[in-house]
């Protein structure tokens, strides 16, 4: 009963100073609102990231000619490298027992004219098992075959991008391009896969037989990089030494004693690494986020500070008349849980709002967690309380003669 008509007169109280309550209930619902989006917004990064790999083959290997470092998020290659060759990607094909299918790359940014029009866009020299390894297929018309990559046939894949941009509505199938001053055979047009994970618009391409590439467009006897698909993704460290060993191999390094002039970027190391990246920058922003629940629970110290200054009178005749510190101390504790635990509903409430507005009304990706929802709510409780704890305890320790002498 005393629980009951304790709440009964902090919610009279409360609502009898609105303005006062609602600067109170401000910093809180900020708070966990913004904690709410910001992990909301923090979790979707991290699945669009995790989608993008997956979306390329999480059992997927690229070897790339020459040390590949990380620069500003992005993978650049130091210099050309002109070591790697089909003939690797034939022996590793052959040597490697992990190794399920293997693509040779080379690619160059190159001009592509259809009549009047042209356009910039990157030419990719590479064989069919390219669209198995990397989940990349045609949605009309087909990829070229073995027997016209052996025939160095000039015929051509489109992205979606150089779709739009050379023929708009108009049907490329059948239609010629020159790829320099080459004509090429449009013959199909691949699925639309967007931008990869640096930021390079994976449908501005064009794909054309390894042969062609290399024997007509670029000549070049190189090439840049072999994509791997391996038969178990739970061997993909070990098909990756295997890769080494065999490349070392073939290129004497063992021999001269020489670091590898190539690298094995792993597929499985780089979702980690993004899930690392992303979860640190979760929990930073999560962090700052929660810097605004701090400055809400110290919006409810202030309020039941002032609310006991007003109220010692009223401290002074309750306890006059039979109430005991404990009666005090609940009182004003309970005025705290109140202002905290209705900060932290509203809170959620916008957070959850907020959240679905950026989902729908940006490009952003949010996903809001219920993990998210617990510990915010959980946290501007423990705020609450924590800053409330203080001014109760200071209400009940209150002298009663001197409490009723206060005006």
């Amino acid at each position: 009963m005393k629980i009951a008509r304790s709440i009964k007169i902090s919610r009279k109280q409360l609502l009898a100073h609105k303005l006062r309550t609602i600067l109170a209930l401000v910093g809180i619902i900020i708070g966990v609102s913004a904690v709410i989006i910001m992990v909301a917004i923090g979790n979707g990064a991290q699945n669009e990231v995790l989608s993008k790999i997956e979306a390329m083959g999480t059992d997927l290997l690229i070897i790339n000619a020459g040390q590949v470092q990380k620069t500003a998020g992005r993978m650049q290659m130091r210099g050309v490298v002109t070591t790697l060759t089909l003939q690797d990607a034939a022996a590793l094909q052959k040597e490697c027992s992990l190794i399920k299918l293997s693509a040779p790359v080379q690619s160059k940014k190159m001009q592509v004219k259809f009549g009047s029009l042209s356009t910039n866009t990157t030419i990719v020299g590479t064989i069919s098992e390219f669209q198995e390894i990397r989940n990349f297929r045609p949605v009309k018309g087909s990829f070229f075959s073995d027997e016209e990559n052996s025939a160095s046939r000039r015929v051509a894949v489109l992205g979606q991008s150089v779709v739009k941009n050379v023929f708009g509505s108009e049907d490329p199938i059948g239609e010629t391009i020159r790829i320099g001053k080459i004509p090429f055979e449009v013959i199909g047009v691949m699925e639309s896969k967007g931008v990869d994970l640096n930021g390079i618009d994976q449908d501005d391409q064009i794909f054309i037989p390894i042969q062609t590439a290399l024997r007509r467009v670029f000549n070049l006897s190189y090439i840049s990089s072999i994509n791997i698909q391996s038969i178990n993704q739970e061997k993909m460290a070990e098909t990756a030494k295997q890769i080494t060993e065999v490349l070392r191999d073939r290129h004497r390094l063992n021999k001269q004693n020489k670091a590898d002039d190539f690298t094995v970027q792993n597929q499985t190391d780089l979702i980690e690494t993004q899930r690392e990246t992303t979860d640190t920058f979760t929990m930073l922003i999560t962090s700052i986020a929660g810097i605004s629940l701090l400055v809400g629970g110290i919006g409810v110290l202030a309020i039941m500070l002032i609310a006991i200054r007003e109220r010692t009178n009223e401290i002074g005749l309750r306890m006059a008349v039979g109430a005991s510190k404990k009666d005090i101390l609940i009182q004003f504790v309970i005025e705290s849980a109140i202002l905290s635990i209705g900060g932290g509903v509203m809170g959620i409430f916008i957070g959850v709002i907020g959240s679905l507005i950026i989902a729908f009304g940006t490009e952003w990706a949010a996903s809001v967690s219920l993990t998210s929802i617990f510990y915010s709510f959980g946290f501007s409780m423990l705020v609450g309380l924590f800053f409330g704890v203080y001014p109760a305890r200071k209400a009940s320790l209150l002298d009663p003669i001197n409490a009723l002498r206060s005006e």
